[in-house]
Parts: structure tokens; sequence; C-alpha cells
């Protein structure tokens, strides 16, 4: 599976053009400002229906232009399906796979998408957060079927935190938590046992792939739930045992949204002693991890996306992550200033000036 084409029209800085894209590793490189991050977050776009860059949708319409769209076509042995994303001004954002709206299976269509941008940092130095949705969307991508666990979980949180208000203001009683505590301990339950089954395939890849990358040191990852509870009756008892501090703070303080997926060198967290280019290793081994795992589970490899990888990353490194592109087949959309900031191995050349493709589908440095 991979994506042949991507066509854009009003987005960013972005001409409008048709830009074929090769197997393997593509290039867009050049100056600051001339594009290459629209071109990747076009291509995003264009596939997932939202911006890997910013939850505004219209600040991806150019000046002056009524709205911006993206389209890719993307080819799966046969089979051909083109997803197309347009953003306007008067009617917002709409995405259509084939010219039909979007249903949950069209994710089926595409491959995933796997995004290093310089502020994915943030999955290694930011908060929990970060961490936890980044590995519930790995969860949903090697195993679709359970996509709506996190879902369900939300919700069941959702409504627990507004009963917990009101039954601080006396407009319900204390035992109406009850239900609500085994609904959201059902889901609990099982999103604890998804992500840990996830983090389990992901800690050898992970380890595997930092040293592969160049990463000095013993790098691990481990999921860290919050609860102690292995069954969801155990968790149920467990949020019963919290109810009173929960009722005193007004919202549910114990459950997976809570938990920490844990990145360690040498046994100490990346994110407080990590260096940045060790943080930006152990980003991009994470990337690679999911890679192999979603490889090893028969699903598609990831269209890897990488913005201004290469940029504090030696000679050595940049050859270490080209290699590890070019193993176990997939495609790659990389960003660099200079075509040379890559080794010279066979690849799909765009290069870009002032918004506009200049060369596309080259042959090789």
């Amino acid at each position: 599976m991979r994506v042949a084409a991507l066509s854009v029209l009003g987005f960013r800085n972005l001409a409008h053009a048709e830009i074929p894209l090769g197997e393997g590793i593509n290039l867009a490189w050049g100056a600051n400002g001339a594009g290459k991050t629209n071109l990747l977050d076009a291509l995003y776009t264009g596939l997932a229906g939202r911006s890997c860059r910013t939850r505004n949708d219209r600040e991806a319409i150019a000046f002056g232009e009524p709205l911006a769209r993206a389209s890719a076509e993307v080819v799966a042995g046969p089979e051909r399906h083109t997803f197309m994303t347009a953003i306007s001004h008067r009617e917002g954002r709409r995405q259509r796979v084939d010219g039909a709206p979007v249903e949950g299976r069209h994710s089926a269509l595409r491959p995933a998408l796997a995004v290093f941008l310089p502020d994915r940092l943030v999955l290694v130095k930011g908060p929990p957060a970060a961490r936890r949705a980044h590995l519930d969307g790995f969860c949903a991508a090697l195993w679709p079927g359970r996509s709506e666990i996190r879902r369900r979980y939300s919700r069941a949180l959702a409504q627990r935190n507004a009963l917990l208000a009101r039954v601080r203001s006396g407009s319900a009683g204390p035992g109406s938590l009850d239900a609500w505590d085994r609904e959201l301990a059902d889901a609990g339950a099982e999103l604890i046992a998804t992500r840990a089954a996830a983090a389990s395939v992901l800690e050898p890849e992970f380890a595997a792939a930092a040293g592969a990358l160049g990463l000095e040191g013993e790098a691990s990852l481990e999921y860290a739930p919050r609860a102690e509870a292995a069954t969801a009756a155990e968790l149920a008892a467990e949020l019963g045992r919290r109810r009173g501090g929960d009722l005193d703070r007004g919202y549910t303080t114990h459950g997976p949204h809570l938990d920490e997926l844990a990145l360690r060198l040498d046994r100490r967290p990346l994110r407080r002693y990590g260096s940045q280019g060790q943080q930006r290793v152990a980003v991009l081994a994470l990337l690679f991890a999911e890679r192999e795992a979603l490889l090893a589970g028969g699903r598609p490899a990831p269209l890897m996306l990488l913005d201004d990888v290469t940029s504090e990353l030696d000679p050595e490194r940049r050859r270490l992550l080209c290699s590890r592109l070019a193993e176990g087949g997939g495609q790659a959309l990389l960003t660099a200033t200079e075509p040379g900031e890559l080794p010279a191995d066979r690849r799909t050349e765009i290069a870009l000036r002032a918004g506009r493709a200049i060369t596309a589908a080259a042959e090789a440095a």
C-alpha cells in the first residue's frame, strides 16, 4: 500500500500542483519557507482529514483563496482510492473517499501515518497525556477492532465526572455513581489490557530501533498503569474506595486516563535526563518500533512523514536512519534544506522553491 500522487490547491503557500510520489524514500528539499512542511502537512491532511500541525483547519487556506484542498491517491494492489480533504471558510472541513463521505471503514483503505515534526518531541519531554494518546493511536492501528475502546472509556469518564458534580450539588445521590463506576471500570479494564499488550509488543522493538539508530545505552519502554486492578470488578472497587476524594475534587482521580508510558535510557527517564538529540532519536525509535510491530502483525507498513528529521543528527545517524527506512519496504516522505542531508541512495526527489514543486519523481542523487 502506497501513495502514488498528491494534489494540492490553495493549501498554505503551495502552488497548485500534481506531485507524483515514488516507492520507498521521497525527499522534499528546499530553502527555509519554501513549503516543505506544508507539503508534508498537505499529504497528512488529504489522508487523515485533519492537519498534523494545527487544530485550526482554516489556517491551511492560502491568503486570498476560498478554500484549501489536498487529495492523495492510494494504491493497494489492483485497487486505487482517492482521499480528499477540502477546507473552506464557509463550510469548514469536508472529507471524501472516492467522492463519497467518509465512514469508519475507510481508514483500512489507507496506510497508517507515522509523523515526526520538531514539536513531536513532546512525546518524550511532554506530559503523559501525549504519550497515552499516541499509544492509543497505535493500538487502533494494530488492532482496528479495538479502536472504540478509548472512546468508550472517555464517554464513561465524562458521564461519571458530570454525575460527580451533580452529587456535590445535592441534585443526585451518591448511590447513583454505582452504575457509572461499573461502566467506567468495564471500559477501563479493557483499555488497560489493550495498552499493556501493545506496550509488550513495542518494548523489544523500541530497544532494537534505538540501538539501530545509534542511541547509546539501554533504551526501554514500559506501560505504567495507575490502577493495580487486574479485572473490571477490581477496578470498580478501587473507584469506590476513592469516591470520597473524587467528590471533594469534583472529578475522577483514578483510572487509565492518568496512566504513563515511560521511556527510559539506562533506567533514567528520557523526559527528565535525555539530551535534545537523545530525545529526538527516542521519538524516531518509537515510530520505527511501531512500524516493525505493524508489519509483524500483518498490517501494512505506515507512511513515514519525517519533517526536518536530520537537522540534529550527525552523518552516521543519518545513514542509520536511511538504512532503517529501507528495511521492510513501506514509503516515507522526508524534508530537508539540502538534498545532501541524506545519503545518496536511490530515492524520489521533490525540489521546492517558494511553494512550487520544481522537480518531482527525479531519479537518485
